[in-house]
């Protein structure tokens, strides 16, 4: 591992849990009124993420999308300020927590819609291609996604037309409460049915921040030279409830071995046990560099906090349709 980039991809992470975990300690205070979909323990992947993509790349998300607007550089106050309904928020305080955009880093948009953002993902890839650019468009999916009809029907088009689109799918093998064996055939392979749609497919362990940045790194450069789009899915596991602040390890919807499991694999631990002995002072710099992602954390929460809520006027502004 190159430790100077290990120790980046640790940091992104540290980031991400800490934004999320403070989400957590706070959402009861009823101050933030929507739900949130928490990434607590899939760090790995929007980490590899981050280090590997461009600035100038699109990215379109999913529910469980705070991970990866950050991972674009998503401006953090705009997000906090979202959830909590102000109008500083990235969508003015009218989205909450699933609809997320920050234009400035081509953060395209999250939704709360299953699926839904998959063709806006592929219809970014269109354009980049006809503008001859080396853009790639970057689609956030969970395994639940891969059961939605637009989703295949995105694919083809991708296919046909060679699109310079990277399908990004976080398996964390649970939609809500239904595990994949209850959604899918038994031993369905979610890559090998991809392959068959003439799209390059890679299947890879998602708890490993480099793994991840090493496929994503070579996907993208695939991609850029004009190999059409690329399917790749990332095995990982959330640590928390599907929708909310807490555990819910209670509903036995999950064993406790299973969860015991995936935690041993905290993707945040993997890297730290492999920089912890290469790096001088590492214990001691990592600690100083917590401190100053948790004083950002909470400066975004004070801003979010002492924002001002929307104008009543404001409801009908920005919006699809009017009378």
């Amino acid at each position: 591992m190159d430790r100077d980039l290990g120790y980046q991809l640790l940091k992104k992470m540290h980031f991400i849990r800490l934004v999320e975990e403070e989400i957590a300690d706070r959402y009861n205070q009823g101050q933030m009124r929507c739900p949130v979909h928490l990434s607590i323990g899939q760090e790995g992947v929007p980490a590899g993420f981050s280090m590997a993509s461009r600035r100038s790349d699109f990215a379109v998300s999913t529910h469980r999308g705070h991970a990866h607007y950050l991972a674009k550089g998503g401006d953090l106050k705009a997000m906090i300020s979202e959830i909590y309904g102000k109008s500083t928020g990235c969508s003015n305080g009218k989205g909450g927590s699933m609809h997320l955009i920050d234009l400035a880093v081509r953060f395209m948009g999250s939704t709360a819609i299953v699926g839904n953002s998959i063709p806006i993902g592929v219809g970014l890839g269109l354009s980049a291609q006809l503008k001859d650019t080396e853009d790639v468009s970057c689609v956030f999916l969970g395994d639940g996604a891969i059961e939605e009809g637009v989703f295949f029907e995105s694919l083809n088009f991708a296919a046909v037309r060679k699109l310079p689109v990277l399908f990004i799918c976080e398996n964390n093998f649970y939609s809500v409460y239904s595990p994949l064996s209850v959604r899918q055939p038994p031993n369905r392979n979610i890559a090998k049915m991809i392959e068959s749609f003439g799209v390059k497919s890679i299947s890879a362990e998602g708890n490993d921040a480099y793994v991840v940045y090493e496929y994503l790194s070579n996907a993208f450069a695939e991609i850029r030279s004009g190999s059409g789009p690329i399917f790749m899915e990332f095995s990982t596991y959330r640590w928390r409830e599907h929708c909310g602040p807490a555990f819910d390890d209670e509903l036995g919807y999950r064993t406790a071995e299973e969860v015991a499991f995936w935690k041993a694999k905290d993707p945040i631990a993997k890297i730290t046990q492999a920089l912890e002995t290469v790096i001088p002072n590492f214990h001691s710099r990592i600690t100083s560099d917590i401190l100053i992602i948790k004083r950002e954390i909470e400066s975004a929460f004070e801003f979010a906090e002492h924002a001002p809520y929307p104008a009543p006027e404001e409801a009908f502004k920005g919006v699809f349709a009017d009378e």
